[in-house]
């Protein structure tokens, strides 16, 4: 991931407390469970690969899936701060993860000011990017809503070189309608409706996204920013 122009440059310094702070990497299939709501986790984790979502549910079984982590995503660390996990983590793909011990946190933020303001950093981000979702399912329309997804979605895997020939998102219709907290049925209408314009083309358990740049036309969104990133 280093070698990506999306994130930022480390000293050596930093390299080497990364490498001390990290225990090993861990490795789930997709459907895997890597968090649990209400969990103490000893652990804090970086997406080194793969695709995997944040969601919370209801006694019932319903779900709302809040945001989509993929690599660079720091996931767990709610579970440092509040002491127990709010929300719970479930890969989409086959995922890698670089394991981290959350006992050592406090030694990033008193030796390492710099990955400290970085992990600030991603916290804001995660911020920004729940306060676009909320807009979205607050106030855009049905299509809007699943334009916005697809297009958020295919922006960010572009930027981290996830596409290999095509780009195909490994979500199905269920995701989407657990996101956008519409319907099954109205979500395979609306996106039925994407799919005649050309924008998307559905397939087993994927979306190719054929036109990312009309997506978020549709969508009214500006896009995601270009600026460098950090992660850990």
């Amino acid at each position: 991931m280093r070698a990506l122009s999306h994130f930022r440059e480390f000293t050596r310094e930093e390299i080497e407390f990364v490498a001390k702070f990290k225990t090993g990497e861990l490795a789930a299939d997709a459907g895997a469970t890597i968090l649990v709501e209400g969990a103490h986790s000893a652990h804090l984790y970086t997406v080194l690969s793969g695709w995997g979502f944040r969601y919370k549910a209801l006694e019932d079984g319903r779900r709302q899936i809040l945001n989509y982590v993929m690599p660079g995503d720091l996931i767990g660390l709610q579970g440092t701060i509040m002491g127990e996990m709010q929300h719970s983590v479930e890969a989409l793909s086959p995922i890698s993860l670089c394991v981290f011990e959350r006992d050592k946190m406090m030694t990033l933020y008193g030796n390492h000011p710099s990955l400290a303001f970085d992990i600030t950093w991603m916290a804001a981000q995660e911020e920004r990017m729940l306060d676009e979702h909320l807009l979205s399912i607050g106030r855009r329309t049905a299509i809007e809503r699943s334009a916005y997804l697809i297009a958020f979605l295919f922006q960010r895997a572009r930027q981290l070189k996830l596409f290999n020939g095509h780009s195909a998102i490994p979500i199905t219709q269920q995701h989407v309608a657990d996101t956008l907290g519409l319907s099954i049925v109205h979500t395979n209408k609306t996106l039925k409706k994407l799919a005649k314009q050309g924008l998307i083309r559905w397939q087993e358990r994927t979306c190719e996204v054929l036109d990312g740049d009309a997506l978020a036309e549709v969508a009214g969104w500006e896009g995601l920013d270009e600026r460098r990133r950090p992660f850990l």
